[in-house]
């Protein structure tokens, strides 16, 4: 009787704070790419279906509230921890309620295992993620519609190539091997070859080495087919071997934007580090449409880390995002109304809209739209039908 007591107020002094939970609650895509923790990160085990590996990628990146070893009630946010495996690998996660676009603030974050070498700011181990954000248009509660890419520092960069798309391919796990001749730890050097679209020599083809490390199969063996292919914008490679002998690596961070790129600023636990040397969160303002065009979400529902790296380092294998939960900063926030026929977002329906919405339908979209408030009809399409209803809006 003692215990119930104690867990009801425990659970009063929470209500506030739990009213909507600030950490990921659902997992619901995952499919990490070739890589040295597939398989392991999470588990797999014969016979398992991707249900069964979606439902032990949530046990591990989604939180919960739980019992401590006194019987208090304690959050906890981040219980584990899932690799992307190669470029493109990724997951789709979101909370339970969508993340509103508090302007000018962070909205959310995302943890990795990104950190600094001692002594040094900037350099260690930068594994960049990209995120990807999604509102449920058409309210049906399963990640179907647009994506928008939040826009980190490298997005505008010279470096950066956008629709890359990469396909790796199915190995044969008896093949004879052809290990490293100079590092020994790895023991195949073309164990699942890719091909991509990139016209850069050192980046049309090649392969994802195996290491003595990891033993298991790099193929994520719940996946259906020969071959896997994903797409998205690929970051400059990273890292540098400081040895010069292939054994010494460090991998450099962005500037800001990715996951697991440096350090996380944690609001709930201390850190070690000058908040400012960190990844602070994502911003959705940062979210751009296909074509790079900003645009101006309201809020999110769904959110995709990616891995945005095509690299490998020696007997370290290959660069990889590792995604270990994520919270809300602002949990509590009330969901902002979305006014269809906003196309500017400024809250109010009238000619400068009409304009913006005859711009978008031809082709020319301006800079900070609402893409969710277009489909003024909401038939699925966005043309001249939308433009002739929104101008009844106005003039009713």
């Amino acid at each position: 009787m003692k215990k119930l007591l104690l867990l009801f107020f425990v659970m009063i002094s929470f209500s506030a704070f739990a009213e909507k939970a600030p950490f990921f609650t659902n997992v619901y895509d995952f499919l990490p790419a070739p890589g040295q923790f597939v398989n392991t990160i999470p588990a797999y085990k014969a016979g398992d279906t991707k249900a069964d590996i979606l439902s032990r990628v949530e046990e591990l990146i989604c939180g919960r509230y739980e019992e401590d070893d006194w019987g208090d009630i304690v959050m906890n946010y981040n219980p584990g921890m899932v690799s992307l495996g190669s470029f493109g690998g990724y997951v789709v996660v979101g909370f339970d309620h969508p993340v509103v676009n508090v302007k000018g603030e962070y909205d959310f974050q995302i943890f990795g295992n990104g950190f600094f070498s001692t002594g040094s700011v900037g350099s260690g181990s930068s594994e960049p993620g990209i995120v990807m954000v999604s509102y449920d248009a058409n309210g049906n509660g399963i990640p179907d519609d647009a994506w928008y890419e939040l826009a980190g520092s490298e997005y505008n960069s010279p470096k950066t190539q956008h629709n890359f798309t990469i396909t790796y391919y199915k190995p044969d796990e008896n093949k004879v091997k052809t290990p490293d001749p100079v590092n020994k730890s790895i023991i195949d050097n073309t164990y699942i070859r890719w091909t991509s679209n990139d016209v850069n020599p050192d980046s049309v083809s090649g392969y994802v080495s195996k290491n003595s490390f990891h033993a298991q199969s790099y193929w994520p063996q719940w996946s259906e087919g020969e071959t896997l292919t994903f797409s998205g914008t690929k970051l400059c490679n990273n890292a540098i071997d400081v040895s010069g002998q292939g054994v010494g690596w460090n991998q450099f961070c962005k500037d800001w934007g990715y996951v697991d790129n440096r350090p996380d600023f944690d609001p709930y636990s201390g850190t070690s580090y000058d908040p400012e040397s960190m990844n602070r969160g994502f911003k959705i303002d940062w979210a751009v449409d296909a074509g790079g065009v900003p645009v101006n979400l309201p809020m999110v529902h769904f959110i995709k880390v990616y891995n945005a790296m095509n690299q490998t380092c020696g007997w370290l294998g290959e660069t990889s995002t590792e995604v270990g939960g994520g919270i809300d900063f602002h949990p509590q926030a009330e969901a902002p109304t979305v006014v269809v026929g906003d196309v500017d977002g400024n809250g109010t329906k009238d000619v400068s809209d009409v304009t913006s919405l005859i711009n978008i339908i031809l082709g020319e979209k301006p800079a900070g739209y609402n893409p969710v408030a277009i489909d003024v009809d909401s038939n699925g399409a966005v043309d001249v039908s939308d433009v002739t209803a929104l101008i009844n809006m106005i003039l009713e």
